[in-house]
């Protein structure tokens, strides 16, 4: 985390968190989405659900996106947020908070460029999609390395385990929805 950020936090303690205006897509793009395209529809509709998304705007400027991905961690209840300074902006998923990237030295980054660590298992969905679960987390294989991972599986490096999609998060200790999860543990 950014200094300037922890000091912002230590200056400002009490500044409430930000619910559904960050989404972070399968291919790890980021989405600005402003009231009126939370008003559109969710960033992504959850398992079993057949509804209308509304992504938002791709964030395009890469010195925005580098400060998002030093400042990117998950909290203790698995939803992911972004530190803005002394604000949280909880990020809407996708899929997985983690996108893996397959480096031609065999290394696994996150879309963030952080190191994911031991393999601990691969697993595939239903829907052909692979998800390797590493120390740093569980995430989705980036589509353009596919190649390059199903070369891995075809060398018996990486065994897929079947899963279902709707099993993810609880595997994975992660929320999809934090602004859903938030608006269902707000009393009516």
């Amino acid at each position: 985390m950014d200094e300037m950020v922890k000091a912002a936090m230590a200056k400002w303690p009490q500044v409430p968190a930000c619910y559904g205006w960050l989404g972070l897509d399968a291919r790890g793009t980021w989405y600005m989405r402003d009231d009126r395209t939370q008003a559109a529809g969710p960033f992504a509709p959850l398992s079993g659900e057949s509804t209308k998304v509304s992504k938002g705007a791709p964030l395009l400027h890469d010195k925005l996106i580098a400060f998002i991905h030093r400042n990117y961690l998950p909290d203790d209840q698995g939803r992911w947020f972004f530190q803005n300074g002394p604000q949280r902006v909880f990020v809407e998923l996708e899929l997985t908070p983690l996108i893996w990237r397959l480096q031609p030295d065999g290394r696994v980054l996150a879309h963030t460029g952080m190191d994911a660590g031991p393999l601990q298992r691969c697993l595939l969905d239903e829907w052909g999609r692979l998800y390797l679960q590493t120390a740093a987390g569980l995430g989705l294989v980036h589509t353009a390395d596919m190649d390059s991972a199903a070369d891995r599986v075809e060398r018996g490096e990486w065994v897929p385990q079947e899963v279902r999609s709707a099993d993810l998060e609880r595997l994975g200790g992660f929320i999809r929805s934090p602004q859903r999860a938030q608006q269902s543990d707000t009393p009516a």
